[in-house]
């Protein structure tokens, strides 16, 4: 099931622009800071979700530096 996700998500960022992507980065990263922040404070129901968002932060460069170089 998570593969299937992952392929969904790939998928989609494919169709975004350069612009779209690094947007998307931007609200990505303060959204994690934000996650991060409150499991300082109080632990969260599922920390996973910060993995989870930080791999998809990571998808998302290599998307990025992908259209940037051409690929």
């Amino acid at each position: 099931m998570a593969n299937k996700k992952t392929y969904e998500f790939n998928k989609n960022l494919k169709d975004l622009s350069v612009s779209d992507l690094r947007a998307k980065i931007q609200e990505d990263e303060l959204r994690l800071k934000k996650l991060e922040f409150a499991h300082a404070i109080s632990p969260l129901e599922n920390p996973m979700t910060i993995r989870g968002l930080r791999r998809d932060i990571a998808r998302i460069k290599t998307e990025l530096k992908k259209k940037e170089m051409g690929i």
